[in-house]
């Protein structure tokens, strides 16, 4: 798979595949586009012309290892539209999962005029103090495999999920804003995907998000976290009918 090296600095191992309207995909943590859209990935390769780029410390991209500045979302965000200049993709539709849709929607606030369409699963946009708990829960790390650790290439579990903790905590104790600031500069199509079993994305949060934008709404489905993953079959038919009515 190709690279791409972008003006932010980073160093991008991407995905590609199939042909048509841009479309871009990007992954949680510890993730990659292969990692955590695979399935999504190549149902939408039929249709679209999909890039899935490893965000910058995952995977093959680099610099390397992975870390966690206070505003990390913004960093991936200014990656991601980076990689759009270097690939010459002027406008595209983007689906975000988990962490990379935080980083979607921050990239559609900063420049709204470059997406026809945001899709997320597993995010908000913002966060409040009840969620907490659950963010320290993260640690210790010891759900994180050593195949993992090799794969992303970083040494200790630990000291990795604590710069996250410590991002999202500052996140938090700030007001909670990650893009609820940047919502009503999204002109297009957004819709919010998320399981009613993911404790760390309310509703509550996706409505006061959606508020904000002039074309969003919120899709619920009985599942957890990866909703494309438990309930397949309901998010192709959600999200594909998004993407039709929006293209």
């Amino acid at each position: 798979m190709p690279f791409c090296d972008v003006a932010t600095g980073a160093h991008l191992h991407y995905e590609d595949v199939g042909q048509g309207e841009p479309l871009i995909l990007l992954h949680g943590l510890l993730g990659t586009a292969k990692i955590d859209l695979a399935e999504v990935m190549a149902w939408l390769g039929k249709d679209y012309h999909v890039y899935g780029p490893s965000l910058r410390g995952y995977g093959e991209s680099t610099p390397k290892p992975r870390d966690f500045p206070l505003d990390f979302y913004h960093r991936d965000a200014k990656d991601v539209l980076a990689f759009m200049d270097a690939l010459d993709i002027p406008s595209a539709h983007i689906l975000g999962y988990s962490d990379g849709g935080e980083t979607a929607l921050v990239a559609a606030g900063l420049q709204p005029a470059r997406f026809k369409s945001v899709a997320v699963i597993g995010a908000v946009g913002n966060f409040s103090a009840a969620i907490r708990p659950r963010v320290q829960s993260m640690f210790p790390a010891t759900w994180i495999t050593a195949e993992q650790k090799q794969f992303h290439g970083f040494p200790d579990a630990d000291a990795f999920i604590l710069q996250w903790i410590n991002a999202m905590k500052h996140t938090i104790d700030t007001g909670g804003d990650i893009s609820l600031s940047l919502a009503s500069n999204i002109t297009c199509p957004v819709v919010i995907i998320l399981g009613d079993q993911d404790t760390l994305n309310p509703a509550e949060y996706a409505y006061k998000f959606l508020e904000r934008t002039a074309n969003g709404r919120l899709e619920m489905f009985a599942s957890g976290h990866p909703v494309h993953d438990e309930q397949w079959d309901a998010f192709q038919q959600i999200y594909g009918d998004f993407l039709r009515s929006a293209g």
